[in-house]
């Protein structure tokens, strides 16, 4: 399996700082350079407020780390992904699976 981690990720996560106005401006730290196997599984398309939105969907494995969290994004190939759910992959703490998605 850790042959398969060819692809070079970043793991970024959200710096929020008071905008004055009682609201946040968001920016993105870049925190880590990591290895990972990504898979792509395509994506769908959806009508929203009259717009039409596509969807792109990742299924990106990673060494296991305990301080990736859903509120962090992915970089892979220029392209901004959300990470929408994680899971450990055998139960060993070994490899951590990330869902991500991006809009097009």
């Amino acid at each position: 399996m850790i042959g398969e981690l060819r692809e070079r990720v970043t793991l970024q996560s959200p710096l929020r700082t008071a905008d004055g106005a009682g609201g946040a401006n968001i920016s993105w730290g870049e925190d880590l350079s990591v290895w990972a196997k990504v898979e792509q599984l395509g994506g769908d398309e959806s009508v929203s407020a009259d717009r039409l939105a596509a969807h792109a969907r990742l299924r990106v494995t990673i060494r296991y780390r305990k301080d990736v969290t859903t509120e962090m994004r992915l970089l892979w190939r220029l392209r901004a992904y959300g990470i929408r759910a994680l899971r450990d992959a055998d139960g060993d703490k070994r490899f951590l699976v990330l869902d991500c998605e991006a809009r097009v």
